[in-house]
């Protein structure tokens, strides 16, 4: 249950959301995403409430999760074709654009292929193209690295930092204190479903000093 949240994520942003287990983190993330609705508060989006205008919302939003929400029995093309009509696009823009995507993510040799053959990783990879598919102006990134082995998970890395994604507001949920607040501008830490420290990166002097200050929050609260 989340307590007393209160939190503004500026435009071009990128927040880290760290935590243990139980946290809140995912739950924060769902209803920022319109996945789940909150029973008490407000959450705005672009200055549109996600429990009164959900559609508008998702129009705004792209989800990267350790869920990649792909079809397994369609192929990776009709997968891009069934969420690029769902958000609107255009036959001819949205053709385009995922032939330009799928060469960013390394997939053009395998979109005729159905995504039950892929592997975790290739499914990760699809997965970007789909949440970027319709070029959001949010990213929430739910854990995304979560079954990844090493070399996928530097391959995500190398994607997401080549994307155009500098002008897009972008929120994480991570375990990895290290890989979280690389990513970073800012960083929240929330334990029993309150947000007990928050702070700019470059307020922060070492990756081991952040881990000792997780480590204090999350033992003393």
């Amino acid at each position: 249950m989340l307590r007393d949240i209160n939190l503004d994520i500026k435009t071009g942003d990128f927040l880290t959301i760290f935590g243990p287990n139980g946290a809140g983190k995912t739950t924060l993330v769902k209803i920022m995403s319109t996945l789940v609705s909150p029973t008490s508060g407000t959450v705005l989006v672009h200055d549109l409430d996600v429990k009164k205008s959900p559609l508008e919302v998702r129009r705004l939003i792209g989800v990267i999760s350790h869920e990649t929400y792909l079809y397994q029995d369609l192929t990776a093309k009709e997968n891009l074709l069934f969420f690029g009509r769902m958000y609107g696009m255009h036959r001819d823009k949205l053709e385009a654009r995922i032939h330009e995507l799928v060469e960013e993510v390394g997939l053009q040799y395998r979109l005729d292929d159905r995504v039950g053959t892929f592997s975790r990783g290739m499914k990760q990879r699809l997965s970007i193209a789909r949440a970027i598919l319709h070029d959001p102006k949010i990213l929430f990134l739910d854990e995304p690295y979560t079954g990844l082995d090493q070399h996928a998970a530097a391959t995500f890395d190398s994607i997401l930092n080549e994307l155009d994604v500098s002008d897009k507001t972008q929120v994480m949920v991570s375990h990895d204190i290290e890989r979280g607040l690389a990513l970073a501008d800012k960083v929240v830490i929330l334990h029993g479903g309150k947000i007990v420290y928050e702070a700019a990166k470059d307020k922060m002097e070492s990756v081991e000093q952040f881990r000792h200050t997780y480590e204090h929050y999350v033992r003393e609260v």
